[in-house]
Parts: structure tokens; C-alpha cells; sequence
């Protein structure tokens, strides 16, 4: 039987989490590093991190926010924006 993954997709801009009502809007929810170390407890699959201003402020990738979440993180990690 196959088992479900779970994959929390986590929006960034700069390098803050936030939430968006249709990437419009949009809310400060958190520290990165802060919410990586809370899935490594809850041992989720995967962790998605989507830089959702990086294409519109023509930002190349953040490799110190990522670096400091990859330090952190116990499970496999994606990262998309402007790639």
C-alpha cells in the first residue's frame, strides 16, 4: 500500500515566511530556520520553499537564507524562484 507524503509548501519573501490571499496580499508568519525546526519534529516527507518576489524584484537566489535552512533541515528539500 502506498503511503501518503506530507509536503508543507512555505512562501518566502526575503527572507520571511508569509502567507498571501492570491499572492496579493500577504501576511508575516515566521522565520524560516524557526518553522524548518518545527516539521523536523513533526518528520514530515518534504519541505517546499517558493521565493515568490524573487521574479518580480529580479532577485537572483538567496543562498544564505537557503544555506541556514539546509543546515537546519532533517528531510528532503525543494526551493523554487526565479531559477
Amino acid at each position: 500500500m502506498l503511503r501518503t507524503r506530507l509536503i508543507p509548501c512555505l512562501l518566502l519573501k526575503n527572507e520571511s515566511l508569509v502567507k498571501t490571499v492570491k499572492f496579493k496580499e500577504y501576511n508575516y508568519i515566521g522565520d524560516p530556520v524557526n518553522t524548518v525546526r518545527i516539521f523536523n519534529e513533526l518528520e514530515v516527507d518534504e519541505l517546499m520553499f517558493l521565493d515568490i518576489f524573487a521574479s518580480k524584484e529580479n532577485r537572483d537566489i538567496n543562498f544564505k537564507i537557503l544555506e541556514d535552512i539546509a543546515n537546519e533541515c532533517f528531510m528532503q528539500l525543494s526551493y523554487g524562484g526565479n531559477i
